[in-house]
Protein backbone atom coordinates (compact mmCIF):
# COMPACT_ATOMS: atom_id res chain seq x y z
CA UNK A 1 0.00 0.00 0.00
CA UNK A 2 1.40 3.01 -1.09
CA UNK A 3 0.55 6.43 1.15
CA UNK A 4 -1.40 7.92 -0.90
CA UNK A 5 -3.52 4.91 -1.33
CA UNK A 6 -3.23 4.68 2.98
CA UNK A 7 -4.87 8.04 2.51
CA UNK A 8 -7.84 7.03 0.88
CA UNK A 9 -11.20 6.22 3.11
CA UNK A 10 -11.20 2.41 4.49
CA UNK A 11 -14.16 0.05 3.36
CA UNK A 12 -16.59 -0.92 5.46
CA UNK A 13 -15.28 -3.63 8.39
CA UNK A 14 -16.18 -4.98 11.38
CA UNK A 15 -17.36 -3.04 14.07
CA UNK A 16 -14.62 -1.55 16.39
CA UNK A 17 -15.41 -2.09 20.33
CA UNK A 18 -15.65 1.09 22.40
CA UNK A 19 -12.23 -0.06 23.38
CA UNK A 20 -10.24 -0.27 20.47
CA UNK A 21 -9.67 3.05 20.13
CA UNK A 22 -6.14 3.27 19.94
CA UNK A 23 -4.29 3.81 16.45
CA UNK A 24 0.52 2.87 16.92
CA UNK A 25 2.19 4.21 14.06
CA UNK A 26 5.41 2.13 13.76
CA UNK A 27 7.93 4.10 11.39
CA UNK A 28 11.45 1.88 9.57
CA UNK A 29 14.28 2.21 7.74
CA UNK A 30 16.44 -0.31 6.88
CA UNK A 31 15.36 -1.98 9.91
CA UNK A 32 14.95 -5.62 8.94
CA UNK A 33 16.18 -7.27 11.86
CA UNK A 34 13.92 -5.52 14.81
CA UNK A 35 10.65 -4.01 13.37
CA UNK A 36 8.66 -7.29 13.30
CA UNK A 37 9.35 -7.25 16.93
CA UNK A 38 8.39 -3.85 17.42
CA UNK A 39 4.78 -4.50 15.24
CA UNK A 40 3.97 -7.57 17.19
CA UNK A 41 4.89 -5.84 20.56
CA UNK A 42 2.28 -3.22 19.60
CA UNK A 43 0.00 -5.96 18.42
CA UNK A 44 0.32 -8.00 21.58
CA UNK A 45 -1.41 -4.30 23.25
CA UNK A 46 -4.61 -5.96 23.02
CA UNK A 47 -8.09 -4.93 22.12
CA UNK A 48 -7.08 -1.18 22.99
CA UNK A 49 -5.80 -1.10 19.44
CA UNK A 50 -7.65 -0.52 16.58
CA UNK A 51 -4.93 -0.29 14.05
CA UNK A 52 -1.15 -0.67 13.81
CA UNK A 53 0.16 1.66 10.68
CA UNK A 54 3.89 0.63 9.93
CA UNK A 55 5.23 3.34 7.65
CA UNK A 56 8.20 2.18 5.46
CA UNK A 57 10.62 4.89 4.64
CA UNK A 58 12.03 3.29 1.06
CA UNK A 59 14.16 0.71 2.73
CA UNK A 60 16.46 -1.02 0.63
CA UNK A 61 17.18 -3.89 3.10
CA UNK A 62 14.00 -6.32 3.02
CA UNK A 63 11.99 -4.46 6.17
CA UNK A 64 9.25 -3.48 3.42
CA UNK A 65 8.95 -7.39 2.13
CA UNK A 66 9.31 -8.34 6.30
CA UNK A 67 6.42 -6.05 6.99
CA UNK A 68 4.24 -7.37 4.14
CA UNK A 69 4.41 -10.83 5.15
CA UNK A 70 3.89 -10.28 8.79
CA UNK A 71 0.55 -8.00 7.64
CA UNK A 72 -0.72 -11.14 5.55
CA UNK A 73 -3.14 -12.27 7.69
CA UNK A 74 -3.11 -9.49 10.50
CA UNK A 75 -6.24 -7.47 9.74
CA UNK A 76 -5.11 -4.71 12.30
CA UNK A 77 -1.68 -3.95 11.10
CA UNK A 78 -1.45 -1.37 7.71
CA UNK A 79 1.59 -1.15 5.82
CA UNK A 80 2.50 2.03 4.01
CA UNK A 81 5.43 2.23 1.37
CA UNK A 82 6.58 5.68 1.26
CA UNK A 83 8.46 5.45 -2.76
CA UNK A 84 11.30 7.94 -1.45
CA UNK A 85 13.77 8.12 1.58
CA UNK A 86 12.12 10.86 3.61
CA UNK A 87 16.16 11.69 5.53
CA UNK A 88 14.44 11.96 8.84
CA UNK A 89 11.76 10.80 11.17
CA UNK A 90 9.26 13.19 11.24
CA UNK A 91 7.48 12.64 7.68
CA UNK A 92 6.89 9.24 8.01
CA UNK A 93 5.27 10.01 11.08
CA UNK A 94 3.20 12.58 9.87
CA UNK A 95 2.29 9.56 6.65
CA UNK A 96 0.98 7.26 9.60
CA UNK A 97 -0.74 10.09 11.84
CA UNK A 98 -2.22 11.34 8.49
CA UNK A 99 -3.56 7.46 7.94
CA UNK A 100 -4.96 6.67 11.20
CA UNK A 101 -8.42 6.20 12.00
CA UNK A 102 -8.00 5.63 15.67
CA UNK A 103 -9.60 8.15 18.41
CA UNK A 104 -5.93 8.05 19.73
CA UNK A 105 -2.89 8.03 18.27
CA UNK A 106 0.87 6.39 19.78
CA UNK A 107 4.47 6.45 18.27
CA UNK A 108 6.66 3.69 18.31
CA UNK A 109 10.27 3.25 16.41
CA UNK A 110 10.91 -0.07 14.38
CA UNK A 111 14.11 -0.89 16.94
CA UNK A 112 12.11 -0.46 20.56
CA UNK A 113 9.22 -2.33 21.98
CA UNK A 114 6.42 -1.88 23.79
CA UNK A 115 6.06 -3.52 27.23
CA UNK A 116 2.75 -5.28 27.92
CA UNK A 117 -0.35 -3.23 28.96
CA UNK A 118 1.36 0.11 27.86
CA UNK A 119 -1.18 1.43 26.18
CA UNK A 120 -4.03 0.33 28.47
CA UNK A 121 -2.50 2.39 31.04
CA UNK A 122 -2.47 5.23 28.94
CA UNK A 123 -5.40 5.26 27.99
CA UNK A 124 -7.05 4.29 31.23
CA UNK A 125 -5.69 7.77 32.44
CA UNK A 126 -6.52 9.66 29.62
CA UNK A 127 -10.19 8.84 29.30
CA UNK A 128 -10.34 9.27 33.27
CA UNK A 129 -8.83 12.31 33.01
CA UNK A 130 -10.41 13.73 30.04
CA UNK A 131 -6.49 14.71 28.91
CA UNK A 132 -5.75 15.36 25.37
CA UNK A 133 -2.26 13.56 26.44
CA UNK A 134 -1.42 10.91 28.35
CA UNK A 135 2.63 9.88 29.04
CA UNK A 136 4.21 7.23 31.19
CA UNK A 137 7.61 5.82 32.11
CA UNK A 138 9.99 4.91 29.96
CA UNK A 139 13.26 2.68 30.19
CA UNK A 140 16.72 2.60 28.43
CA UNK A 141 17.82 -0.45 27.73
CA UNK A 142 21.13 -1.20 27.72
CA UNK A 143 21.45 -4.10 24.60
CA UNK A 144 23.00 -7.20 25.09
CA UNK A 145 23.25 -6.88 28.80
CA UNK A 146 19.87 -6.05 29.31
CA UNK A 147 20.51 -3.30 31.81
CA UNK A 148 17.27 -0.75 32.48
CA UNK A 149 18.18 3.16 32.76
CA UNK A 150 14.97 5.03 33.87
CA UNK A 151 14.40 8.17 31.19
CA UNK A 152 13.25 11.20 33.29
CA UNK A 153 12.38 9.19 36.45
CA UNK A 154 11.12 12.60 38.30
CA UNK A 155 7.98 12.68 36.34
CA UNK A 156 6.61 9.61 36.71
CA UNK A 157 7.15 8.64 39.97
CA UNK A 158 3.45 8.73 41.02
CA UNK A 159 0.19 9.23 38.96
CA UNK A 160 -0.29 13.13 38.08
CA UNK A 161 -2.74 15.57 36.21
CA UNK A 162 -1.13 18.95 34.84
CA UNK A 163 -3.92 21.25 34.07
CA UNK A 164 -1.55 23.07 32.56
CA UNK A 165 1.63 23.01 30.80
CA UNK A 166 2.91 26.32 31.67
CA UNK A 167 2.14 25.79 35.49
CA UNK A 168 4.79 22.20 34.95
CA UNK A 169 7.59 23.47 33.19
CA UNK A 170 9.43 20.65 34.60
CA UNK A 171 7.16 18.61 31.54
CA UNK A 172 10.04 20.37 29.35
CA UNK A 173 12.84 17.94 30.24
CA UNK A 174 10.58 14.69 28.83
CA UNK A 175 11.25 15.89 25.09
CA UNK A 176 10.24 12.22 23.80
CA UNK A 177 7.49 11.82 21.56
CA UNK A 178 6.88 7.83 21.95
CA UNK A 179 5.79 7.57 25.65
CA UNK A 180 3.11 9.26 25.03
CA UNK A 181 -0.92 9.05 23.63
CA UNK A 182 -1.99 11.85 22.03
CA UNK A 183 -5.80 12.39 20.96
CA UNK A 184 -5.43 12.76 16.94
CA UNK A 185 -8.50 15.54 17.22
CA UNK A 186 -6.42 17.73 20.10
CA UNK A 187 -3.19 17.21 17.53
CA UNK A 188 -5.90 18.28 14.25
CA UNK A 189 -7.05 20.98 15.95
CA UNK A 190 -4.07 23.17 16.83
CA UNK A 191 -2.27 21.82 13.71
CA UNK A 192 0.83 19.70 15.00
CA UNK A 193 2.68 17.97 13.21
CA UNK A 194 6.42 16.82 12.94
CA UNK A 195 9.02 18.85 10.83
CA UNK A 196 9.33 17.74 7.25
CA UNK A 197 12.32 16.08 5.95
CA UNK A 198 15.72 15.65 7.03
CA UNK A 199 14.96 17.44 10.72
CA UNK A 200 17.32 15.91 13.32
CA UNK A 201 16.20 15.58 17.01
CA UNK A 202 11.98 16.31 15.52
CA UNK A 203 10.84 14.65 18.82
CA UNK A 204 12.18 18.22 20.54
CA UNK A 205 9.91 20.78 18.21
CA UNK A 206 6.54 18.35 18.23
CA UNK A 207 7.19 17.81 22.41
CA UNK A 208 7.16 21.94 22.23
CA UNK A 209 4.40 22.34 19.88
CA UNK A 210 2.18 19.91 22.06
CA UNK A 211 3.07 22.07 25.32
CA UNK A 212 2.26 25.38 23.32
CA UNK A 213 -1.24 23.97 22.84
CA UNK A 214 -1.14 24.01 26.83
CA UNK A 215 -3.31 20.71 27.05
CA UNK A 216 -4.26 18.93 30.55
CA UNK A 217 -1.68 15.74 30.84
CA UNK A 218 -2.00 12.77 32.43
CA UNK A 219 1.09 11.02 33.33
CA UNK A 220 1.32 7.61 35.07
CA UNK A 221 4.17 5.90 36.61
CA UNK A 222 3.44 3.08 34.93
CA UNK A 223 6.63 1.69 32.67
CA UNK A 224 4.82 2.33 28.44
CA UNK A 225 8.20 2.22 26.49
CA UNK A 226 11.66 0.05 25.86
CA UNK A 227 14.13 2.36 24.12
CA UNK A 228 16.45 -0.07 22.86
CA UNK A 229 20.16 1.09 23.21
CA UNK A 230 22.66 -1.16 21.08
CA UNK A 231 26.04 0.89 21.15
CA UNK A 232 27.85 -1.86 19.17
CA UNK A 233 25.37 -1.70 16.21
CA UNK A 234 26.85 -0.97 13.21
CA UNK A 235 25.10 1.65 12.54
CA UNK A 236 23.87 4.13 15.84
CA UNK A 237 20.47 5.44 16.24
CA UNK A 238 20.28 9.35 16.14
CA UNK A 239 20.79 10.23 19.78
CA UNK A 240 23.83 8.16 19.87
CA UNK A 241 25.48 8.73 16.88
CA UNK A 242 27.62 11.97 18.39
CA UNK A 243 30.73 11.51 16.82
CA UNK A 244 30.07 13.82 13.75
CA UNK A 245 29.79 17.48 15.38
CA UNK A 246 26.94 18.13 12.74
CA UNK A 247 24.51 16.53 15.48
CA UNK A 248 25.57 18.42 17.82
CA UNK A 249 24.67 21.41 15.50
CA UNK A 250 21.05 19.97 15.15
CA UNK A 251 20.24 19.61 18.52
CA UNK A 252 21.28 23.42 18.78
CA UNK A 253 18.48 24.35 16.07
CA UNK A 254 15.93 21.62 17.56
CA UNK A 255 16.78 23.61 21.07
CA UNK A 256 16.55 27.11 19.21
CA UNK A 257 13.25 25.93 17.53
CA UNK A 258 11.54 24.85 20.37
CA UNK A 259 12.51 27.81 22.52
CA UNK A 260 11.29 30.12 20.01
CA UNK A 261 7.78 27.71 19.68
CA UNK A 262 7.20 28.84 23.02
CA UNK A 263 8.18 32.30 23.26
CA UNK A 264 5.72 32.72 20.40
CA UNK A 265 3.07 31.28 22.07
CA UNK A 266 3.78 33.38 25.24
CA UNK A 267 4.62 30.66 27.49
CA UNK A 268 8.11 32.25 29.05
CA UNK A 269 8.10 29.86 32.05
CA UNK A 270 8.58 26.83 29.19
CA UNK A 271 10.47 28.85 27.77
CA UNK A 272 12.86 29.29 30.62
CA UNK A 273 12.78 25.74 31.62
CA UNK A 274 13.79 24.12 28.19
CA UNK A 275 17.10 26.29 28.30
CA UNK A 276 17.56 25.30 31.57
CA UNK A 277 17.16 21.60 30.65
CA UNK A 278 19.76 22.11 27.33
CA UNK A 279 22.53 23.28 30.29
CA UNK A 280 21.61 20.44 32.87
CA UNK A 281 21.31 17.30 30.22
CA UNK A 282 22.13 18.33 26.35
CA UNK A 283 25.44 20.67 27.21
CA UNK A 284 26.64 17.88 29.80
CA UNK A 285 26.28 14.41 27.80
CA UNK A 286 28.28 16.71 24.78
CA UNK A 287 30.47 18.17 26.90
CA UNK A 288 31.36 14.43 28.77
CA UNK A 289 32.37 13.29 25.65
CA UNK A 290 34.41 16.21 24.51
CA UNK A 291 38.13 14.05 25.19
CA UNK A 292 37.55 11.19 23.11
CA UNK A 293 37.20 13.64 19.93
CA UNK A 294 39.45 15.08 17.62
CA UNK A 295 40.93 18.37 17.47
CA UNK A 296 38.68 19.60 14.74
CA UNK A 297 35.56 18.50 16.03
CA UNK A 298 36.71 20.23 19.55
CA UNK A 299 37.39 23.32 17.86
CA UNK A 300 34.06 23.35 15.92
CA UNK A 301 32.10 21.95 18.72
CA UNK A 302 33.56 24.88 21.22
CA UNK A 303 32.48 27.48 18.57
CA UNK A 304 28.86 26.46 17.91
CA UNK A 305 28.43 26.18 21.85
CA UNK A 306 30.00 29.00 22.47
CA UNK A 307 27.74 31.45 19.71
CA UNK A 308 24.67 29.32 21.05
CA UNK A 309 25.31 29.84 24.96
CA UNK A 310 26.41 33.53 24.89
CA UNK A 311 22.47 34.08 23.71
CA UNK A 312 21.34 32.20 27.12
CA UNK A 313 19.90 35.01 29.36
CA UNK A 314 21.27 35.06 32.84
CA UNK A 315 18.43 33.65 34.88
CA UNK A 316 18.50 30.31 33.24
CA UNK A 317 22.12 29.97 33.89
CA UNK A 318 21.38 30.52 37.65
CA UNK A 319 18.40 28.19 37.37
CA UNK A 320 20.56 25.49 35.93
CA UNK A 321 22.48 23.14 38.27
CA UNK A 322 25.96 24.32 39.40
CA UNK A 323 28.03 22.31 37.43
CA UNK A 324 26.29 23.18 34.32
CA UNK A 325 26.67 26.79 34.64
CA UNK A 326 30.03 26.32 35.10
CA UNK A 327 30.70 24.59 31.94
CA UNK A 328 28.41 26.71 30.07
CA UNK A 329 30.68 29.97 31.70
CA UNK A 330 33.82 28.68 31.09
CA UNK A 331 33.00 27.61 27.14
CA UNK A 332 31.55 31.56 27.02
CA UNK A 333 34.54 32.88 28.36
CA UNK A 334 36.88 31.14 26.29
CA UNK A 335 37.56 31.59 22.57
CA UNK A 336 38.94 27.88 22.38
CA UNK A 337 38.69 24.36 24.38
CA UNK A 338 40.57 24.56 27.08
CA UNK A 339 40.72 22.42 30.76
CA UNK A 340 39.34 19.32 28.98
CA UNK A 341 39.76 17.01 31.63
CA UNK A 342 38.60 19.33 34.14
CA UNK A 343 35.34 19.63 32.18
CA UNK A 344 34.78 15.98 31.63
CA UNK A 345 35.40 15.46 34.82
CA UNK A 346 32.72 18.16 35.83
CA UNK A 347 29.98 16.94 33.21
CA UNK A 348 30.19 13.70 34.64
CA UNK A 349 27.10 12.41 36.71
CA UNK A 350 28.05 12.72 39.94
CA UNK A 351 30.43 15.86 38.96
CA UNK A 352 33.59 15.95 39.82
CA UNK A 353 36.13 18.78 40.22
CA UNK A 354 39.14 18.52 39.60
CA UNK A 355 41.91 21.10 41.61
CA UNK A 356 43.27 23.48 41.25
CA UNK A 357 40.88 25.00 43.48
CA UNK A 358 41.72 29.04 42.43
CA UNK A 359 40.47 31.84 44.45
CA UNK A 360 40.15 35.76 43.35
CA UNK A 361 39.83 38.43 46.12
CA UNK A 362 37.90 35.55 48.46
CA UNK A 363 35.90 34.52 45.48
CA UNK A 364 36.01 30.82 44.33
CA UNK A 365 37.06 30.49 40.57
CA UNK A 366 37.39 28.33 38.03
CA UNK A 367 40.83 29.03 37.34
CA UNK A 368 43.29 32.48 37.90
CA UNK A 369 43.14 33.29 34.06
CA UNK A 370 39.39 32.71 33.99
CA UNK A 371 38.57 35.09 37.49
CA UNK A 372 35.39 36.11 36.12
CA UNK A 373 34.29 32.24 35.88
CA UNK A 374 32.91 32.33 39.26
CA UNK A 375 32.30 29.04 40.89
CA UNK A 376 29.31 30.14 42.85
CA UNK A 377 27.39 27.86 44.83
CA UNK A 378 30.70 26.05 46.05
CA UNK A 379 30.10 27.87 50.05
CA UNK A 380 26.42 27.27 50.27
CA UNK A 381 25.52 23.86 48.96
CA UNK A 382 25.23 20.42 51.18
CA UNK A 383 28.33 18.82 51.68
CA UNK A 384 26.29 15.81 49.87
CA UNK A 385 25.87 18.07 46.71
CA UNK A 386 29.28 19.42 46.15
CA UNK A 387 31.41 18.17 43.35
CA UNK A 388 33.83 16.61 45.68
CA UNK A 389 36.50 14.62 43.65
CA UNK A 390 37.95 11.34 44.80
CA UNK A 391 41.08 9.85 42.97
CA UNK A 392 41.53 6.30 42.75
CA UNK A 393 44.58 4.36 41.51
CA UNK A 394 44.10 0.64 41.19
CA UNK A 395 46.80 -1.60 42.35
CA UNK A 396 45.69 -4.90 41.20
CA UNK A 397 47.43 -7.43 43.17
CA UNK A 398 45.95 -10.63 44.56
CA UNK A 399 44.11 -8.19 47.37
CA UNK A 400 42.98 -6.32 44.63
CA UNK A 401 44.05 -2.84 46.69
CA UNK A 402 42.64 0.80 45.72
CA UNK A 403 44.59 3.92 46.46
CA UNK A 404 42.09 6.64 47.32
CA UNK A 405 42.68 10.21 47.82
CA UNK A 406 39.79 12.26 48.36
CA UNK A 407 40.55 16.83 47.42
CA UNK A 408 38.80 18.86 49.74
CA UNK A 409 37.16 21.79 48.10
CA UNK A 410 37.63 25.40 49.01
CA UNK A 411 37.84 24.87 52.84
CA UNK A 412 34.39 22.87 52.98
CA UNK A 413 35.35 19.19 53.28
CA UNK A 414 38.27 20.13 56.12
CA UNK A 415 35.06 22.09 58.17
CA UNK A 416 33.49 18.40 58.07
CA UNK A 417 36.05 16.15 58.83
CA UNK A 418 36.28 12.97 56.86
CA UNK A 419 36.79 10.20 59.00
CA UNK A 420 35.81 6.97 56.90
CA UNK A 421 35.08 5.76 53.50
CA UNK A 422 32.72 2.86 52.05
CA UNK A 423 33.47 1.17 48.78
CA UNK A 424 30.62 -0.30 46.60
CA UNK A 425 30.28 -2.19 44.02
CA UNK A 426 27.32 -2.55 41.81
CA UNK A 427 26.98 -4.84 39.13
CA UNK A 428 26.04 -2.88 35.81
CA UNK A 429 24.28 -5.80 34.41
CA UNK A 430 21.21 -5.41 37.12
CA UNK A 431 22.26 -3.28 39.67
CA UNK A 432 22.76 -6.34 42.33
CA UNK A 433 24.99 -5.07 45.44
CA UNK A 434 28.26 -6.64 45.78
CA UNK A 435 30.62 -6.67 49.02
CA UNK A 436 31.07 -3.17 51.02
CA UNK A 437 34.67 -2.45 51.73
CA UNK A 438 35.34 -0.47 54.97
CA UNK A 439 38.43 2.21 55.44
CA UNK A 440 39.23 5.14 58.13
CA UNK A 441 40.45 7.74 56.39
CA UNK A 442 43.98 9.86 57.14
CA UNK A 443 44.64 13.46 56.68
CA UNK A 444 47.57 13.61 54.26
CA UNK A 445 50.29 15.85 54.01
CA UNK A 446 49.18 19.31 52.00
CA UNK A 447 49.99 18.73 48.41
CA UNK A 448 53.38 20.19 46.90
CA UNK A 449 51.92 23.71 46.19
CA UNK A 450 50.21 23.51 49.70
CA UNK A 451 46.90 24.67 47.58
CA UNK A 452 44.49 22.24 49.28
CA UNK A 453 44.16 19.37 52.07
CA UNK A 454 43.66 15.76 51.17
CA UNK A 455 42.44 12.51 52.60
CA UNK A 456 44.16 9.17 51.82
CA UNK A 457 43.17 5.47 52.50
CA UNK A 458 43.84 2.01 50.89
CA UNK A 459 41.12 -0.39 50.33
CA UNK A 460 41.52 -3.96 49.12
CA UNK A 461 38.65 -5.39 47.76
CA UNK A 462 37.15 -8.83 47.78
CA UNK A 463 37.35 -9.91 44.05
CA UNK A 464 36.48 -13.13 44.70
CA UNK A 465 32.99 -12.50 45.69
CA UNK A 466 32.27 -10.46 42.80
CA UNK A 467 31.63 -13.82 40.85
CA UNK A 468 29.23 -16.14 41.49
CA UNK A 469 29.61 -19.83 41.92
CA UNK A 470 29.31 -21.39 38.45
CA UNK A 471 30.03 -18.65 36.26
CA UNK A 472 33.48 -19.65 35.27
CA UNK A 473 34.51 -19.41 31.25
CA UNK A 474 31.26 -16.60 31.18
CA UNK A 475 32.48 -13.23 29.44
CA UNK A 476 33.83 -10.37 31.84
CA UNK A 477 31.09 -8.63 34.16
CA UNK A 478 31.25 -4.57 34.46
CA UNK A 479 31.00 -3.59 38.07
CA UNK A 480 30.66 0.12 38.93
CA UNK A 481 31.82 1.56 41.82
CA UNK A 482 30.11 4.15 44.48
CA UNK A 483 32.08 5.41 47.26
CA UNK A 484 30.36 6.89 50.97
CA UNK A 485 31.99 9.35 52.92
CA UNK A 486 31.19 9.78 57.10
CA UNK A 487 32.23 12.92 58.67
CA UNK A 488 32.85 13.75 61.90
CA UNK A 489 29.85 16.14 62.01
CA UNK A 490 27.92 13.39 61.12
CA UNK A 491 27.67 15.15 57.48
CA UNK A 492 28.21 12.51 54.06
CA UNK A 493 28.00 12.34 50.72
CA UNK A 494 28.38 9.58 47.96
CA UNK A 495 31.08 10.02 44.76
CA UNK A 496 32.14 7.82 41.88
CA UNK A 497 35.69 7.30 42.26
CA UNK A 498 38.10 9.26 39.31
CA UNK A 499 40.15 6.81 37.50
CA UNK A 500 43.58 7.58 37.85
CA UNK A 501 47.43 5.82 37.69
CA UNK A 502 49.50 3.17 35.67
CA UNK A 503 46.97 0.92 37.23
CA UNK A 504 44.28 0.64 34.58
CA UNK A 505 45.39 -2.33 32.29
CA UNK A 506 44.22 -6.09 32.37
CA UNK A 507 45.73 -8.75 35.04
CA UNK A 508 45.13 -11.97 35.74
CA UNK A 509 45.30 -13.06 39.36
CA UNK A 510 45.24 -16.19 41.27
CA UNK A 511 41.68 -16.78 43.14
CA UNK A 512 41.43 -19.40 46.24
CA UNK A 513 37.69 -19.82 44.94
CA UNK A 514 38.57 -19.95 41.14
CA UNK A 515 41.91 -20.50 40.62
CA UNK A 516 42.30 -17.81 38.58
CA UNK A 517 40.94 -14.20 38.02
CA UNK A 518 40.78 -12.02 35.19
CA UNK A 519 40.50 -8.31 36.34
CA UNK A 520 40.21 -5.11 34.25
CA UNK A 521 39.89 -1.90 36.12
CA UNK A 522 39.00 0.78 33.17
CA UNK A 523 37.85 4.56 32.91
CA UNK A 524 34.37 4.82 31.41
CA UNK A 525 33.73 7.92 29.47
CA UNK A 526 32.84 10.28 32.28
CA UNK A 527 36.36 9.50 33.89
CA UNK A 528 34.51 6.65 36.57
CA UNK A 529 36.22 3.69 37.72
CA UNK A 530 34.70 0.14 37.20
CA UNK A 531 36.22 -3.36 36.86
CA UNK A 532 34.92 -5.93 34.73
CA UNK A 533 35.66 -9.06 35.77
CA UNK A 534 35.47 -12.94 34.93
CA UNK A 535 36.70 -16.05 36.54
CA UNK A 536 38.41 -19.54 35.43
CA UNK A 537 41.09 -20.41 33.00
CA UNK A 538 38.30 -20.70 30.15
CA UNK A 539 37.73 -17.10 30.52
CA UNK A 540 41.49 -16.08 30.39
CA UNK A 541 42.15 -18.58 27.62
CA UNK A 542 39.46 -16.65 25.42
CA UNK A 543 40.03 -13.62 25.78
CA UNK A 544 43.48 -14.25 24.79
CA UNK A 545 42.98 -15.91 21.65
CA UNK A 546 40.79 -12.83 20.79
CA UNK A 547 43.76 -10.85 21.07
CA UNK A 548 46.05 -12.85 19.17
CA UNK A 549 43.01 -12.58 16.25
CA UNK A 550 43.01 -8.88 16.36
Amino acid sequence: MTVKEALEPLPAGPTITPSAQVSIVVIAFNDVAHVCDAVRSALAQGDTVTEVIAVNDASTDGTGAALDALAHGTPRLRVLHRERNSGGCGTPRNDGLRAATGRFVMFLDSDDVLPPGAVRALLSAALEHDAPVAAGACVRRELPARRDVPWQPALYREPAVHDSAEASPQLVRDTLCVNKLYARAFLDEHGITFPEGRFTYEDFVFTARVLAADPRIATVPDRVYIWHVRRSAAKQSISLDRTDVANWQARIAAHRASVQIFKDAGLKALAHAASTKFLDHDLRMYVRELHTRGADYRAEWWSLARDYLAGFEEADLRAARAPARWLARVVVASPAPRDLDRLTQLAARPGRLLPPYAEVDGRAVWSLDLPDVELDAIGSKPTHRLPVTIDAEPCVTGRGVLRLRIHDLYGRLAAAGPQSIDIELHRRRDERRGPVHTAALTRAAPTADGSHACWTAEVALDLDALVEPGAAGADPEPWDLMAQVSCVNGAGFRASLRAKGPGLRRRVLLSRRHLVLLVQPYATTGGALSLRVASGVRSVWRIAARRLRR
